[in-house]
């Protein structure tokens, strides 16, 4: 069965795509295979994986509107043992469309599609399927909190890190309450971190106060090298395997790994 994790935080700008598209490489560089599902209408965790936008025919919009099935829209990658849920910009108004179909269609439960279409994927044999949620805490990202085991929060190391968290925290918490009693918080992972900076260590205190056990050992920094990756097609292992940006997610990985018994 595989784990479904999440990666979640309203704020933009946090590392989300940069870390859903790197951990899922590393994961997979490490021997697992693992689904990628873009569910940011933007699409650049989709295209960060090496995916031309031309040449999707069906993305995970058409999945969560049942116009056809997981294993449909599924993409296999340049990159062994990884594949991908692509997103296109027909997901930007499929917060409303969601909505209406909650209403109006008898059985379309709100929230719960994603959930229901990946259960046709219990025969691929996943380990893990990781979701890059919007920077929005609309029914996009309810989707994924209900489909998820876990989630993933990537905090930036820079001033106001903690703000609109305890947002994120109810959200979850409702998610909990309403939809998925056993979701938890897999990890909270700090990124962007500016090692030449008192700030950002003083952000880290902060942070690991707060969350305490929650907190990743793993640190990413703030690299170039990194953000330069994605505009090539691929993640930091591939884009230049011996950085410290390689090294963080690669460990990361492992983290996650050792996490789940897997």
């Amino acid at each position: 069965m595989a784990k479904v994790i999440s990666l979640v935080n309203q704020k933009g700008g946090v590392g989300k795509t940069t870390t859903s598209i790197n951990l899922s490489a590393s994961l997979a560089f490490l021997g697992k295979k693992v689904l990628l599902i873009d569910l940011d209408p933007q699409g650049n965790t989709t295209t960060g994986v090496g995916i031309n936008k031309g040449d999707i025919n069906l993305s995970i919009y058409d999945v969560l509107t049942n116009k056809c099935s997981t294993k449909d829209a599924m993409l296999k990658t340049k990159y062994k043992k990884l594949y991908v849920l692509p997103a296109t910009i027909n997901l930007a108004g499929l917060d409303i469309e969601l909505l209406e179909k909650s209403q109006s269609e008898p059985g379309f439960a709100k929230g719960a599609q994603l959930k229901y279409h990946l259960k046709e994927l219990e025969d691929e044999n996943f380990d893990f399927i990781i979701i890059d949620c919007p920077p929005s805490l609309g029914l996009i990202t309810t989707n994924a909190l209900t489909a998820s085991d876990s989630v993933i929060i990537p905090v930036q190391c820079e001033f106001f890190a903690l703000e609109g968290i305890m947002q994120l925290l109810n959200t979850i918490r409702l998610a909990q309450k309403q939809l998925n009693p056993n979701l938890d918080i897999e990890g909270v992972l700090l990124t962007m971190l500016d090692s030449r900076t008192n700030l950002g260590f003083e952000v880290v205190d902060d942070i690991r106060k707060f969350f305490k056990a929650k907190v990743n050992n793993t640190i990413i920094p703030r690299l170039i090298r990194l953000t330069e990756a994605p505009s090539h097609g691929e993640p930091i292992i591939v884009y230049d395997p011996k950085s410290k940006g390689s090294e963080a997610y690669l460990n990361l990985a492992k983290e996650v790994i050792d996490r789940n018994g897997k």
